[in-house]
Order: C-alpha cells, then sequence, then structure tokens
C-alpha cells in the first residue's frame, strides 16, 4: 500500500512539475496583439474601390501567420473575420493577453489622391495639423459604437490633460514603441522602397488604454490609386505583412532575445505620382508655439548649474528627443537650440538626451522645454549607474 501511495505522489509530483514548466514556457513567449482596422459596418477609408477594413485584415492574417511560425512567439487578434470591434475593447484584448506588443494597422487616405506613403504613429500629442487629421479620423470611428458618450467620457483627443494623464502611467513603455515604429519605418524605405513619411505622434483613442508598446501604422493612401492597387494586391499585402513581421522579429531579439528569420522582402517601385503634401518632421527646427514660463527657465538654469553636482547613486532622468541611425555632432544647432545633449548608441541607433537631474519634477520642465522646441516625440528616461531603468522604478527609488 505505501509502495503504491509513493508511486502516486511521484507520478503527481512528476505531472505538477510537467504543468509548472509548461506554464512558464508560456510566460515566457512574447505576445503579439494584432489589430485590423475598422470592421463590419466601419468601412473605413473607400477610394477607387479599395475598402481599408478589408485591406488591413489581409495584411494582419499575413502578419499573424508569419508570426506564428515561430513557437516563441503567441499572436493574439482583435478581430479574424469582418466583424465590428469598439476601440477600448481592442486594447483590452491586448491588455487581457498580458501582451508584449500592440500593432494597429491602417491605411491612409486624403482629398488630395497625390498624396501617398506610409507612417507610424505612437501616442502622444502633436502640433501637426496633418497627424492630427490623420487621429481624427482614426477616432470618428467610436459614433458607430453603442453608448460612446458615456464610454469615452472624459477623454477629448485635443486635450492636453487627457493625453497626458493617459500616456504618463505609459511612459515606460514609450522607448519601445518608437523603436519598434522606426523599425517599421526603416524597412518601409529600405527593404521594401515604400516613400516613408515618418514615425509621428497622435491621440489615438484605440492606442489610449493599451498598456504596453504600441503603435499605429498607416501602410499608405488608398486614396492614391497607385498605392491603393499596391495595398489591395496580395503580392503588395505580403510584402507589407513580411516587413512589419521582420520589424517584430528585430524588436524581440531586441529586447527579450531570440533569433531574427530571413524573409523575403520584394522591393516595390515607387508611385510616381508628386506629393504636394508637406511631410513634416520634428527633426527640423520650428517655430515655438508653446510657451515656457520664467519659472521653468529658472529651474532648467538652475539644474545646467549643478550638473556636475549629480547623485550617480540616484536615479538620473533625462530626455530623449532623438533616435537615428545617423551620428550627429553634438552642438546646439543641431537640436533646434538645445544644450546639454547627450548620446547613448543601443543597437543601430544613436540616441540623443536632453539635460540632466536627480529630481523628477525638474525633468518634467525639461520635457516641456523640449517639446517647446519641437520635439513632440520626446520622453523622459531615467538611469541609474549609467545604466537604463523603468520610471516607476526610478520614481520609486528617487
Amino acid at each position: 500500500m505505501n509502495m503504491k501511495m509513493t508511486k502516486v505522489k511521484k507520478a503527481l509530483s512528476l505531472v505538477s512539475l510537467i504543468l509548472v514548466s509548461s506554464a512558464f514556457a508560456q510566460t515566457t513567449k512574447f505576445k503579439v496583439t494584432l489589430d485590423a482596422g475598422h470592421g463590419d459596418h466601419d468601412f473605413g477609408a473607400v477610394y477607387h474601390g479599395y475598402v481599408e477594413k478589408n485591406i488591413a485584415l489581409g495584411v494582419v492574417l499575413k502578419v499573424g501567420k508569419i508570426l506564428e511560425q515561430d513557437p516563441s512567439i503567441q499572436v493574439n487578434y482583435t478581430r479574424k473575420s469582418d466583424v465590428f470591434v469598439d476601440l477600448v475593447e481592442r486594447a483590452n484584448i491586448a491588455n487581457r493577453a498580458d501582451a508584449n506588443l500592440f500593432v494597429s494597422i491602417h491605411c491612409n487616405a486624403n482629398k488630395n489622391q497625390e498624396a501617398y506613403g506610409t507612417e507610424t504613429y505612437v501616442m502622444g500629442l502633436s502640433k501637426s495639423a496633418s497627424s492630427l487629421e490623420v487621429a481624427k479620423k482614426e477616432n470618428a470611428v467610436i459614433t458607430l459604437e453603442e453608448n460612446y458618450k458615456q464610454k469615452y467620457a472624459g477623454y477629448n483627443p485635443n486635450s492636453p490633460e487627457s493625453i497626458i494623464s493617459a500616456t504618463v502611467a505609459q511612459e515606460e513603455y514609450m522607448d519601445q514603441s518608437i523603436d519598434f515604429a522606426h523599425k517599421v519605418q526603416d524597412n518601409f524605405d529600405i527593404k521594401l522602397n515604400r516613400k516613408v513619411r515618418g514615425v509621428k505622434q497622435a491621440p489615438f483613442m484605440v492606442l489610449h488604454k493599451a498598456f504596453m508598446p504600441r503603435v499605429l501604422i498607416e501602410m499608405g493612401f488608398i486614396s492614391n490609386k497607385e498605392e491603393g492597387a499596391y495595398l489591395n494586391s496580395e503580392e503588395g499585402q505580403l510584402n507589407v505583412a513580411k516587413s512589419i513581421a521582420d520589424a517584430i522579429f528585430r524588436l524581440k531579439a531586441d529586447h527579450f532575445g531570440g533569433s531574427v528569420p530571413v524573409l523575403d522582402i520584394q522591393k516595390s517601385e515607387k508611385p510616381i505620382k508628386k506629393d504636394t503634401i508637406k511631410k513634416v518632421t520634428e527633426n527640423k527646427p520650428v517655430k515655438e508655439t508653446l510657451s515656457v514660463n520664467q519659472t521653468t527657465r529658472d529651474a532648467i538654469k538652475a539644474v545646467e548649474n549643478k550638473s556636475a553636482a549629480l547623485d550617480k547613486n540616484k536615479p538620473v532622468f533625462k530626455i530623449q528627443i532623438k533616435a537615428s541611425k545617423s551620428l550627429i555632432e553634438l552642438k546646439s544647432e543641431n537640436f533646434n537650440g538645445l544644450d546639454k545633449i547627450s548620446m547613448v548608441l543601443e543597437g543601430d541607433f544613436y540616441k540623443y538626451l536632453y539635460g540632466e537631474t536627480n529630481d523628477y519634477e525638474v525633468s518634467k520642465k525639461l520635457l516641456a522645454e523640449a517639446k517647446a522646441k519641437g520635439y513632440d516625440s520626446a520622453f523622459i528616461v531615467p538611469f541609474k549607474g549609467g545604466i537604463k531603468i523603468s520610471l516607476n522604478e526610478a520614481v520609486k527609488n528617487k
């Protein structure tokens, strides 16, 4: 009897070990939530017979199929068929899945049908009229939802307060969001040979409640006949999907480990029509539109005077203003008049940082100064002992 009980205990222990091991293996998977924009009665943009909801779904399913071939990646979808999903529910799906990355995929459109090119957005404020217009069009879908006024009460995408409150808790994800956005745009440019319009920032509601690195990709303008035809084609969708999947593999390899498979991405021919819509970039000097009061300037000046006396044993807050593959001389004129610039090399990117302080509140004022100089995508980056740490950890240990 005792021998039987011993065998039973051993068997149960083995089963428990297997279950624990299985659970651990599942938690170590890199989780990606793919979101195909629009759906069902929400067609999105429609031009020349090209329908945004169909193109977005076609690309999402192709991206998912590529990723699912890697056993270390777990993919879930906000939709896999022609159904309507509320914007907030799309983010909730990603949150419930405990996703490491949320990717929302869309097509752009413009009354000027010469416009073409890809854009990748991260969540946040923007002074760019074109970026705000794109967000406004994508956010308009909430009016198709039941009880949308109650559901989105208190959230105004045109209000700085609404955006700031939405993004402060998610600041620690901004670095990876921008990193991934650049990877997507680089692939579209170099590997796919599409026109790129840059990494931008805008208040998209679909990104508002997703608590992980998240981006919204505008694959191109279906209002442009040539680009619309490309995005509507099987070949175009497959190569766009490969470009996005490659960027996901690279993000995973950089931040979570693993290898990057070689994907055969076929370069396309860029549309030859002239695009008369001006491309707005945050890297060129722009007219200062935010006011920085004298108290803020005095605080910043005080930080600069005491920078040599920083306590390196405590968290040091800096402001990341730019990431580039190009090495830029650290001169004030190269950074819209900002000085006290430093640089770190991470992977293939040089990351440029403005100011430094042990005081988190002062770092917020430095951030306001950077944004006032045109760096809409700037964010706070904390370091300790020269090593980057999360913002939550830094604020707790300050």
